[in-house]
């Protein structure tokens, strides 16, 4: 079955940086696209970035633009999420994503807290 672990998330100050990753296992990674969404408390999950099959073309958010790069690994079937000078409003817990045929995957989802 589909799974889809995440890591990689923890407490930085303000400009700081971290790097999630989320390993997939339970299908074939390389024929689809991956997300990364995030949740912040009391708000909706949004989508943060996509990136294609092949990691050719990739989405941001308006918010983090410039600042998040994904990325992934099809020879070992994980997509990343680097995250550049964070901000407080950056805190969230950080879910990887698979759509596939209509149904959404999800992780556990991973903190990141960005704090003085």
């Amino acid at each position: 079955q589909v799974q889809l672990v995440e890591s990689g998330g923890g407490l930085v100050q303000p400009g700081g940086s971290l790097r999630l990753s989320c390993v997939a296992t339970g299908f074939t990674f390389s024929p689809y696209a991956m997300s990364w969404y995030r949740q912040a408390p009391g708000k909706e999950r949004e989508l943060v970035a996509r990136i294609s099959s092949d990691g050719g073309s990739t989405n941001y958010a308006e918010s983090v633009q410039g600042r998040f790069t994904i990325s992934r690994d099809n020879t070992k079937n994980t997509v990343a999420l680097q995250l550049n000078n964070l901000k407080a409003e950056d805190t969230a817990v950080y879910y990887c994503n698979l759509r596939r045929v209509g149904r959404d995957y999800w992780g556990q989802g991973t903190q990141v807290t960005v704090s003085s």
